[in-house]
């Protein structure tokens, strides 16, 4: 299978880690861009091979879009060819708009988060029925692979999936503040809360159930509990996926 990735971005580089470590064949895997400095630089960091991606021919490909969402109807304007299969991570961006701008046997869109890098992602995918497999064994190399049923589902994972580490980011930050405002060292409160996101990840129960069990009456766990409920940060945070997805209804 001949792999082609358009964009050099974050994500783009968080894929090609995620190959890489995955023991993907690198040899047939392309990255193309406009930018040759950056083309070259990854092509020999990943050993794959690097194209600029003017007159760039994708027939018989399969292209894992990488670029920002606006960059859309640029890079089809720089492309020819019928990919085998597109895979998009453009958020925002439908089905319908990609097939309007590239041309493909078969449509995929996904949406993974910068874990990928680490081969630690969760992957929200949907599209063409008959690219399933090919999309999940390539994006299953970066991590997990859910499969959900539209363009919408996937603008509402969007919000949780791609926007979350963000979300999570100033969770985490605020939890260590909280730490180290009562006491501890910096490098221990956050070596505390790393290890807390990783023992609750390992949790396989309800989440409701994981409060539950840890929040006794009267006890600290009910104190912190009632005083997040009275600030709101439940419905804040509900508020931001939210606005996510709204937004990424807009691009």
């Amino acid at each position: 299978m001949k792999i082609s990735i358009i964009g050099y971005g974050e994500m783009a580089k968080a894929i090609l880690y995620g190959m890489k470590s995955g023991k993907w064949n690198m040899e047939s895997v392309e990255i193309a861009g406009r930018n040759e400095e950056k083309i070259k630089k990854l092509s020999q960091e990943f050993g794959c091979k690097g194209i600029l991606i003017d007159d760039y021919d994708i027939t018989g490909k399969t292209v894992i879009l990488a670029v920002k969402p606006y960059a859309l109807q640029e890079v089809s304007m720089r492309i020819k060819g019928e990919a085998d299969t597109l895979i998009s991570i453009l958020a925002g961006k439908s089905l319908v708009e990609l097939q309007k701008y590239i041309k493909a046997k078969a449509y995929i869109r996904a949406m993974p988060n910068i874990a990928a890098k680490y081969q630690a992602s969760t992957t929200a995918v949907t599209g063409d029925e008959e690219a399933k497999d090919t999309a999940t064994e390539i994006l299953s190399k970066i991590g997990d692979v859910v499969w959900v049923n539209s363009d919408d589902e996937i603008d509402m994972a969007t919000a949780i999936i791609g926007s979350g580490p963000a979300f999570l980011a100033i969770i985490a930050e605020a939890i260590s503040d909280g730490g180290v405002y009562t006491g501890l060292k910096r490098d221990i409160a956050d070596k505390l809360t790393r290890g807390l996101f990783k023992s609750f990840s390992a949790i396989g129960d309800n989440f409701a159930d994981i409060k539950n069990k840890v929040m006794s009456p009267k006890g600290t766990t009910a104190e912190g509990i009632y005083e997040l409920e009275k600030e709101g940060v439940r419905g804040k945070m509900i508020k931001g996926i939210v606005t996510t997805y709204e937004k990424s209804k807009k691009i």
